[in-house]
């Protein structure tokens, strides 16, 4: 692909980066469909599945936009991907035309389940009292707006709104409002590579299978449109991009996943990868650097621990070495005096543990989240150092030298809405190079950390009883007595 946007290469007397075969070689860019997804949303590896579906539609006199800003047309038009002009093709949404990439007035967000409306289910977005939610799955014309829209408009719930096709304005749906939503949300005006409607209060929340029936009525419709300037010819019905996320138990579900999905049918020039996973994993690298120190710094202490007790339990012995030849003479078994020896330690070992775990109940939750800052310290210092040694200190600029990719001003677009891609950004985890490391834990003992101390205080018991056992049963009862000072 990189060889045929170059126009066949400097050395193949190409020209250079053809933006035209750009734009033609992404539209041909394989992506999965609905019936795909859902296909591997039956591995049985997979939790939950859910899926967004978001399309672009203008509004009528009726229904402006919110903004703060005023564009002039020409701006408007060339407000395309990565600063190409107009629009381009992208994989899991369009192939050409204007469609959802192009610049234009609202976005409409379809969920498929209640599950996928993340903003509603964290709370960082909610329906005000008056209006409700529309129905799971239905495919009734009902919409919520923003509350924002709503005012800018004069809208009230029980009113229908008119959104229209960005390439067809004769092509009309109409939407009945049952809901408005606030959302915290920044819903400062910027353009972006998405168009004005990716202000957060411009977008329009319905069910997946509603909107579906829209994008289905439009294509029903469908013309093909010729551009003036370009001659390129594109179709005029609204297409959708999905962006379907899938939820798995634990990470080993998450592993298993992907040998699933090649059973079930997913080709091998896809990839699998989570990068929700990833930044997770990365948010632990303090925690887990820290968890192994005090790793090691455990297996030290049980060396230590357990050379200790060894020698306080033979000086123990020898000191009561008088007491085992008299329970010996009397003719009580020699396993029996071990036994018993291995019980007053258990039961010290016990009162240890009780007040061990007291100690660690009220110590070692400050004392972790101080050894963990001085850990993210590190890690943000050594991220720091790097980027410095590159030269771009403080800032990736969107993950490549100069702040650029792929011609987008200033690196990554800030109002891409946190609903597209599964409730993240999808560009956060490709070209920010900030770290968002995990600064401090809410818990550092409980029940299971008691058993495992329990455990460990066991082991030592009987690995230090063992010296004891040899000493005794090596003892001669009539010695002991005879040689008593």
């Amino acid at each position: 692909m990189m060889n045929d946007m170059m126009g066949g290469g400097k050395g193949q007397g190409g020209g250079g980066f053809d933006r035209d075969q750009f734009k033609d070689m992404m539209g041909n860019a394989s992506s999965l469909t609905l019936e795909e997804y859902q296909t591997y949303a039956d591995a049985e590896s997979v939790q939950d599945f859910y899926y967004t579906l978001t399309a672009a539609f203008n509004g009528n006199d009726d229904l402006e936009p919110v903004t703060d800003e005023t564009e002039d047309e020409e701006s408007q038009s060339n407000s395309g991907f990565g600063g190409f002009g107009g629009s381009m093709g992208f994989p899991g949404g369009d192939r050409g035309g204007k469609g959802m990439f192009s610049s234009s007035d609202f976005s409409v967000i379809g969920y498929s389940s209640d599950s996928s409306m993340t903003a509603f289910i964290d709370g960082t977005a909610s329906v005000l009292e008056g209006g409700t939610m529309f129905e799971e799955g239905t495919t009734e014309k009902e919409c919520v707006i923003s509350e924002e829209l709503a005012i800018f408009n004069e809208l009230s719930v029980g009113d229908t709104i008119v959104l229209t096709n960005p390439s067809v304005e004769t092509e009309t749906y109409e939407l009945k409002i049952v809901g408005l939503y606030t959302s915290s949300s920044n819903n400062d005006f910027s353009m972006s590579m998405f168009g004005k409607s990716q202000d957060p209060a411009n977008q329009i929340y319905m069910s997946a299978a509603a909107l579906q029936t829209v994008l289905d009525a439009s294509d029903e419709v469908s013309t093909t449109i010729t551009d003036e300037n370009t001659g390129r010819e594109s179709d005029s019905a609204v297409t959708g991009s999905i962006s379907a996320t899938y939820v798995f138990a634990n990470t080993e579900k998450y592993y298993a996943f992907e040998e699933e999905v090649r059973t079930l049918g997913l080709d091998d020039s896809y990839t699998v990868s989570s990068p929700d996973l990833a930044a997770f994993e990365n948010s632990l690298t303090p925690l887990n650097t820290l968890s192994t120190m005090a790793g090691w710094f455990l297996v030290v202490i049980l060396i230590i621990g357990a050379i200790i007790l060894i020698v306080l339990n033979i000086f123990n012995v020898r000191e009561r070495k008088y007491e085992v030849g008299v329970l010996t003479a009397m003719g009580m078994k020699k396993w029996k005096v071990a036994a018993q020896f291995m019980c007053e330690i258990l039961v010290v070992t016990m009162i240890a543990v009780i007040i061990g775990a007291g100690i660690g109940a009220v110590s070692s939750l400050p004392v972790t989240n101080a050894l963990l800052e001085g850990q993210v310290e590190s890690q943000n210092s050594q991220q720091t150092q790097m980027e410095e040694n590159f030269g771009r200190p403080g800032n990736f600029g969107g993950g490549m030298p100069g702040g650029n990719m792929g011609g987008m001003p200033g690196g990554i677009p800030s109002d891409i809405p946190d609903d597209m891609g599964g409730g993240k950004n999808p560009f956060e985890n490709m070209f920010n190079g900030a770290e968002n490391y995990i600064t401090e834990v809410n818990s550092a003992m409980n029940l299971t950390v008691v058993f495992q101390m329990l455990g460990v205080g066991l082991l030592l018991t009987l690995v230090a009883s063992l010296a004891s056992v040899l000493f005794i049963m090596r003892y001669d009862p009539l010695k002991i007595l005879a040689n008593r000072d």
